[in-house]
């Protein structure tokens, strides 16, 4: 599962304000980082990917992913000519990573240090 664009960072409390009928009782949203019209959502609990479908965007799919399903992830640092920093992520169960990428602004290594806190609880 793969989708095309570049992510940046949102503010968590506007994430946690947009999607707050999404999250769990006392869930908190600490980060989130905007893919032209999806979200993904680092929550206290899961991993939230919001894909917004069709022309209108008016559908929308929400993908939830408890970190204890992901077995292992890996991130991809910029380059010089490579602009684009990428995140993949296994999950249990399946055999393709789901795929990410972030434009330069967005610090990969503190995407990689939030999944390590989660997925190592």
């Amino acid at each position: 599962m793969a989708l095309f664009g570049n992510a940046h960072a949102v503010d968590p409390g506007a994430a946690q304000e947009e999607y707050a009928r999404l999250l769990g009782k006392n869930e908190q949203v600490h980060a989130a980082y905007l893919l032209i019209r999806d979200t993904i959502l680092f929550t206290d609990r899961r991993l939230v990917l919001v894909d917004k479908q069709g022309i209108t965007g008016k559908k929308t799919e929400y993908h939830s992913i408890p970190y204890r399903s992901i077995t292992h992830f890996a991130v991809e640092t910029a380059g010089t000519f490579d602009l684009d920093a990428e995140l993949k992520i296994w999950v249990s169960g399946t055999q393709l990573p789901i795929q990410k990428t972030f434009t330069k602004g967005v610090d990969i290594y503190e995407v990689q240090a939030i999944l390590t806190e989660f997925v190592a609880m």
